[in-house]
């Protein structure tokens, strides 16, 4: 079985988008920012694509997907490469692209079963403050990889949503720089 990931990229004050989130800036004011070091840099390109070649599934909250799929459009989050998504939301909402990789689930356990079933030894991506942040707080999460972009933006969406609701105690895994971002991978520790 692989690993589940809760993957975000943030500002250095700890926002996953920036104020005033809109359908005609889905990230929020100055957000598409934070996504320069997968774009504009080549090794953030060829670490995204390592990342993207181990998937086998990606959680989202319904507000990602409504924010995000007019960029996605049917292939979802990952391109071409057409990972499924499994969309944590009380209904399935209007004008889903025909023969697109969503799955629309209304409970995060049958979510997070689902989304690991499909995987099968890949990793699961989690997107989302909240979503993360619920996963997180139900023991879900092995590992969190945080791409720190040097902003700061003073308000948004941050990056575990309400927060955290226990102490949780993170094991160092990796670090690599670039002038874009710096990324960041934790492992959770386990008791035991």
């Amino acid at each position: 079985m692989g690993s589940v990931i809760y993957d975000k990229s943030a500002s250095l004050d700890g926002f996953i988008a920036g104020a005033n989130m809109r359908l005609e800036a889905g990230l929020g004011d100055d957000g598409e920012r934070l996504h320069d070091w997968a774009f504009q840099d080549e090794a953030g390109k060829e670490m995204l694509e390592g990342e993207i070649a181990r998937l086998g599934a990606v959680i989202c909250g319904r507000r990602t997907y409504d924010m995000s799929i007019q960029y996605w459009d049917a292939d979802g989050p990952t391109g071409s490469a057409r990972v499924p998504l499994f969309v944590l939301s009380h209904g399935v909402p209007d004008g889903v692209p025909e023969g697109g990789v969503y799955t629309f689930v209304d409970d995060l356990d049958k979510a997070l079963a689902m989304a690991r079933e499909t995987a099968g030894a890949r990793n699961v991506s989690v997107m989302g403050a909240d979503v993360g942040r619920q996963l997180i707080n139900a023991g879900a999460i092995d590992e969190i990889s945080i791409h720190v972009v040097p902003v700061l933006f003073g308000s948004g969406t941050p990056m575990f949503g309400e927060g955290v609701d226990q102490h949780v105690t993170l094991e160092f895994v990796a670090v690599t720089e670039s002038p874009h971002a710096t990324h960041l991978r934790y492992r959770i520790a386990r008791d035991g």
